[in-house]
């Protein structure tokens, strides 16, 4: 009996590939950059399972062009990339990889939120560029974090992680969010929930865990930004959509809020050249939330997991519209 034909999008951690390559026929695109959509619409037609990633554009008109298809896993917690509702009308499941990088987004959200608050990168480039001849005592300052307050946009298993952490810093902490959470979860993490303008005013930090939505594209524009303190730094792990960059571009230049951290952008990726980049006061890095060797090998699993799954006709350990 012949395995059934898998196609891959890129290489992904062996512990994932050692669960598939005895029991599938595998097929791994093996540039370092994303297959084209004409290679997958090519390979699509073919395969039976696909694990792609958020980079592959999985619309309507490819999963059309898949007459064999019996599953789609991606290898991410999100799933903006793929038409789910025509996946459904093909009784095609998909899976996902949720909870598993929770901590090592929530880490990052921190390391962002340290390294603009403290002019980490800013600090590295003085010294590079030969300027640092004396200890000034007026030189390069930052923020305090003790006693300053922490506003979460999105109180779900990132955003309560971050909570979490927030806490060891003695930081008063808002969330926002379209439903509250039982006052009894509130009191476990230490947060208070207030109105979304009420959090983006009193708050000295702003961090981003809400997914991206129609309602929630551009939720931080230029209106959002200028209730914001002159003082406050905006970090964003979540979703680039999320924030209009060119609002936060003026109101970064124009000195209305302190700073910003990036670990997602839109597009992705941000080009060379983009003027967010001109910008010191600004730390954009290459949507790494999830990469450590621990949770990349744990999300590879998942991902082999729900493909397996879905060749044999099983529900998916993981899975979006089933």
């Amino acid at each position: 009996m012949s395995k059934p034909k898998v196609f891959i999008t890129r290489h992904i951690p062996r512990e994932g590939l050692d669960l598939l390559k005895e029991q599938v026929d595998l097929e791994i695109w093996d540039k370092s950059e994303p297959p084209p959509y004409s290679i997958l619409l090519e390979k699509v037609q073919e395969i039976e399972g696909l694990l792609c990633l958020l980079t592959d554009q999985i619309d309507q008109r490819l999963i059309n062009h898949a007459p064999h298809l019996k599953v789609i896993s991606q290898m991410a917690v999100g799933y903006d990339n793929i038409d789910v509702q025509a996946a459904t009308n093909r009784e095609i499941p998909v899976g996902h990889t949720p909870g598993v990088l929770t901590e090592a987004t929530a880490d990052l959200t921190w390391a962002l939120l340290m390294a603009i608050t403290r002019r980490v990168t800013e600090a590295e480039d003085y010294i590079k560029q030969g300027k640092w001849t004396t200890w000034q005592p007026m030189g390069l300052l930052g923020s305090d974090f003790v006693g300053a307050t922490l506003g979460i946009i999105g109180l779900g298993r990132i955003g309560r992680a971050v909570a979490r952490r927030a806490r060891g810093f003695n930081l008063n902490i808002l969330y926002s969010q379209p439903h509250r959470l039982e006052v009894g979860l509130e009191q476990e993490l230490g947060v208070n929930y207030v109105p979304f303008e009420q959090l983006l005013k009193e708050s000295d930090f702003i961090s981003l865990h809400t997914p991206l939505t129609e309602k929630t594209y551009h939720l931080i524009g230029k209106n959002e930004l200028k209730l914001m303190k002159e003082t406050a730094f905006l970090v964003n792990t979540a979703r680039g959509g999320i924030i209009d960059q060119k609002a936060l571009y003026d109101t970064l230049k124009q000195g209305e809020i302190a700073g910003a951290a990036l670990d997602v952008t839109e597009p992705e990726p941000l080009p060379k050249d983009h003027q967010l980049l001109t910008l010191s006061n600004v730390i954009v890095t290459p949507h790494i939330g999830s990469a450590s060797y621990q949770t990349r090998s744990k999300m590879a699993i998942m991902a082999a997991q729900n493909l397996l799954a879905g060749l044999q006709g099983q529900p998916l350990p993981n899975c979006v519209n089933y």
